[in-house]
């Protein structure tokens, strides 16, 4: 499937998996009815890891290749868990000829991880997104909604250590 591998394990309790056949009995008669399972499995579980992918596919009696497809296919579904800190780089047109793609690169030779992941410890997640609308900040990102601009790689190390 991915090459990327998760490295924070799986914590669902059996309260969500109840919540998730739940719904996934409520909706199984429908047609077309995958793609809600998948959005109410995502707010139960805040992303969509192998595990839960595979209860749908064994609950509606499909392919895990065609759940992960439309996991992977829509960007409104995470395959990972998200941080403590929620970091994300404007990879944009303006920030991106300013440099972003090198802070973006800087990002994830500190914390360990590609963007889309969250670090062992479960502090860190790491995004790109395009264009937040703070062009005249170029290169941006955030952390948690705290707005970070005029970035360059070598500004990365001091701004993580305010969250560690």
């Amino acid at each position: 499937m991915s090459s990327k591998i998760c490295s924070v394990p799986f914590k669902g309790t059996k309260e969500q998996e109840a919540q998730l056949k739940a719904v996934i009995n409520d909706l199984r008669d429908q047609r077309g009815c995958l793609m809600p399972i998948m959005q109410k499995a995502q707010a139960i579980y805040g992303y969509l890891p192998i595990e839960v992918q595979t209860m749908i596919a064994d609950e509606l009696n499909i392919p895990l290749e065609k759940v992960y497809g439309v996991a992977t296919f829509y960007a409104q579904f995470a395959l990972y868990p998200k941080g403590e800190y929620q970091i994300s780089v404007c990879l944009g047109t303006a920030c991106y000829v300013k440099g972003s793609g090198d802070v973006y690169d800087k990002l994830q030779q500190k914390l360990g991880i590609t963007g889309g992941q969250c670090t062992p410890d479960g502090k860190f997640s790491l995004d790109a997104c395009r264009c937040i609308g703070a062009c005249g900040l170029a290169p941006v990102m955030t952390i948690n909604g705290d707005v970070y601009g005029k970035l360059t790689p070598d500004k990365v190390e001091g701004i993580l250590a305010n969250y560690k």
